[in-house]
């Protein structure tokens, strides 16, 4: 098994409580055709059983559309799953323990709350970092203090692997988000809550393509 090309550019984090009481299939379909090209699937409240039914859900949604999924926390749910990788924090399992159970060609992602977790993470088995964060936000409640897009250019400079900004982004901060040395964009409300998410994740997509065009 070779591992999909990863493409981090508009990068969805689930939020079902965010979701205007629409269906999570619905939304995260709409975002993938505007141009979302990683899902994260996180469910704090779910059981295991139902946790592993979304998610398998999601990979035979996103994958035939060559979308990746991603399960936050939970190694077993990916695995039962057999989602693209899993996401962690830094309470959560070890990258290297991660790597050891779902081997060299899964995703791993490690987010990151300033430059101490930034310099600690080098040398680590991940594909790419979370970054924020970058502006406060209510959609993660232990998300810590905004970094700011001075603490994100930090974060990115001293990382080894790509890095995705989070917290808070929107159309309007997008473009600096991606100036800061961000590779992409990860976003919650700004589909989830979108009242056509479709219509949002273009005009993201739209703003990373413009950015790489740049560079």
């Amino acid at each position: 098994m070779t591992r999909s090309p990863l493409d981090l550019g508009l990068y969805l984090v689930t939020d079902r409580a965010a979701l205007l009481g629409r269906d999570l299939f619905y939304v995260v379909g709409q975002a993938v055709a505007g141009g979302a090209r990683l899902v994260q699937l996180r469910e704090k409240r779910a059981c295991t059983r139902e946790f592993v039914e979304l998610a398998r859900g999601l990979v035979a949604l996103v994958r035939p559309l060559g979308a990746q999924l991603v399960i936050n926390d939970r190694v077993d749910v990916a695995l039962a799953a057999d989602a693209d990788g899993v996401h962690v924090g830094q309470d959560d399992m070890h990258p290297a323990d991660v790597r050891a159970l779902l081997g060299p060609h899964k995703l791993i992602g490690l987010s990151v709350t300033g430059e101490e977790e930034a310099r600690a993470a080098r040398g680590l088995p991940v594909d790419y970092l979370g970054a924020g964060p970058v502006f406060a936000t209510t959609t993660k409640a232990d998300a810590g203090e905004p970094q700011g897009l001075a603490g994100l250019a930090r974060m990115a400079a001293l990382a080894e692997v790509p890095v995705v900004g989070i917290g808070a982004i929107t159309a309007a901060n997008a473009a600096a988000v991606l100036a800061a040395g961000a590779s992409g964009l990860a976003v919650v409300s700004a589909i989830c809550a979108a009242p056509d998410p479709l219509a949002a994740a273009r005009e993201l997509r739209a703003i990373v393509d413009a950015a790489r065009a740049g560079r």
